[in-house]
Order: structure tokens, then C-alpha cells, then sequence
């Protein structure tokens, strides 16, 4: 009777031995399926960026051509056509930034490993990083429209700061969602914050003094040399650019900063807080344009 009795125990300890390692290689599958997965969007992202290149190039190119036979007209012609396309592939970017934010999402609501949740988290920071390129790319042909926030929604466009997000305000924002932390992880947070305040100053300063000098550099135009003033003018509005492209790269710091100081799943909380928080505010500009 004992004799069976350990029979059968060792028949289902054996059993569950089995099931542990089936459930282990079907893991072991998805992680492979989610890698390959994550490195085919990689590429398939910088292919598009590639060919996006390319077609802008494509469009300067035409559009020297055309303004060496009509003028100004055909250049302008060119920045609208390079502007719409700019818009187009925003537009995709954010169906695309849906899918990683539900990504991030069912992730954190599962039961994944680290190294697959970090797939995820790696999968994210690289779908902003094609936004940056994409801003850079717009800002080359037409900085004003990058920095109106025409391209963003109206709730968006009220908390614009350069062009895009005040990244000291995202710190401060997700500071509130990412309790508890540890010392150092606080540490390291707030040292963060610091920086990108001092950093954000510095730029606010710059760009003030830029607008300042432009104001008088137009202003004594209208008593000496009109075209001699505006040429210096647009020298000085070429400058822009500049400020936007140091302030893109501030917020991609700080988002590539954010998993160095924080565990692997605090890193995807507030991915997941911060892409749901500009959803919301899409949605609110929705509710806004649609009100009675």
C-alpha cells in the first residue's frame, strides 16, 4: 500500500515536473517571438525614417529648382509639401504610440520577467527617439510651425515648452505616481529634476535674448538699410533651430535617463503614466473641438 502510495506521488511530482518544463520552453518562445518582434521594429521604424529622408531631400532638391524658375513660390511650395509629410508620418507615430502604450500595459498586468519587460520599456524609448528625428527633420523645414505646436493638439499646444514637453515638469509629474522609491533612487530623481531645470533656464534665456535682439535688429531697420537689417534678421532667426534641437535633446535624455535610476518595471509605470497622461490630453482636445 505504501509502496503505491509513493508510486502515484512520484508519478504526479514527475507530472508537474513536466508542466513546469513546458511552461518554461513556451516562455522561453514568447521571449524569442518578442525579441524578434522588437528587432524587426527597429528596423522596419529606421527603413521608414530612411525613406522619409529621402523623399524630403527629394522635395528641397525640387524645391530649389522651382524657386530658381518662379521665385520664392516654388520654395515655399516645397516646406508645404515637406510639412505635410512631416504630419503624415506624426500621425502614424501616434497609432504606433497606442499599440506601445497597450504594450506597456499588458506587460506590467502580467507575469513577465525583467528581460521581457525590458524589451518592452527598450521598444518605447526607441519609439521616441523616432519622434526627435522626425521634430529634427520638421524643424529643418519650417521651425516656426514646429514651435507654434500647430502639429499637436490645442490642450497639447497650451503646455508646449520649446516645441515639446517641459521635462522638468514630466519629472515633477511622475514623481507622484513612482512612490515608494529608494534613497538613492531619490537621489538620483531629484538630482535629475535639478539639471534639466538649470538646463531649461539656460535655453528660456537664450531664446528671450534671441527674440530681444531680433526685435531691435528689425526695429532699426526702419530708419537705416531695410534689406541690409532683414538679412541680419534672418541670420539670427536661423538660430531657432539650434534652441529646438538642444531642447529635443534634453527630453531625450531624460527619457533615456529615467531606466538608469529606476527598476525595470518603475520604468514602464511611468512610460505607461506618460503615455496614457497625452492621451487624455488628446482626448480633451477631442471633447473641446466637439462641445456644443
Amino acid at each position: 500500500m505504501l509502496q503505491k502510495k509513493a508510486s502515484t506521488s512520484e508519478k504526479q511530482l514527475h507530472a508537474k515536473t513536466l508542466r513546469r518544463l513546458a511552461q518554461n520552453r513556451e516562455a522561453a518562445r514568447k521571449s524569442r517571438l518578442r525579441k524578434k518582434a522588437y528587432v524587426q521594429q527597429l528596423e522596419s521604424s529606421r527603413v521608414k525614417l530612411t525613406q522619409l529622408e529621402q523623399e524630403l531631400q527629394r522635395e528641397g532638391s525640387q524645391g530649389i529648382l522651382l524657386a530658381s524658375n518662379g521665385g520664392a513660390a516654388g520654395n515655399m511650395n516645397s516646406v508645404g509639401v515637406g510639412v505635410a509629410i512631416c504630419d503624415m508620418e506624426y500621425a502614424r507615430w501616434l497609432e504606433d504610440d497606442e499599440r506601445h502604450v497597450s504594450d506597456l500595459r499588458t506587460g506590467l498586468h502580467s507575469n513577465l520577467s525583467d528581460s521581457d519587460l525590458r524589451l518592452i520599456v527598450d521598444a518605447y524609448i526607441s519609439h521616441y527617439d523616432e519622434i526627435f528625428r522626425l521634430k529634427g527633420m520638421a524643424a529643418k523645414l519650417d521651425v516656426f510651425y514646429l514651435l507654434s505646436g500647430m502639429w499637436t493638439t490645442p490642450a497639447e499646444r497650451w503646455f508646449l515648452w520649446m516645441g515639446g514637453f517641459r521635462p522638468s515638469e514630466l519629472i515633477k509629474m511622475l514623481i507622484s505616481q513612482l512612490d515608494p522609491l529608494t534613497e538613492q533612487q531619490l537621489v538620483g530623481i531629484y538630482s535629475l529634476q535639478h539639471s534639466l531645470q538649470e538646463a531649461e533656464e539656460a535655453l528660456t534665456q537664450g531664446l528671450e535674448q534671441l527674440q530681444q535682439s531680433l526685435i531691435d535688429t528689425v526695429a532699426s531697420g526702419l530708419v537705416v538699410d531695410g534689406m541690409q537689417q532683414m538679412a541680419a534678421a534672418l541670420n539670427k532667426l536661423a538660430n531657432l533651430e539650434g534652441f529646438v534641437h538642444q531642447a529635443d535633446n534634453l527630453r531625450q535624455q531624460t527619457l533615456h535617463q529615467l531606466p538608469r535610476i529606476l527598476t525595470v518595471r518603475q520604468a514602464a509605470w511611468c512610460f505607461l503614466v506618460t503615455g496614457e497622461y497625452y492621451g487624455r490630453l488628446r482626448a480633451l482636445s477631442s471633447l473641446w473641438a466637439s462641445r456644443p
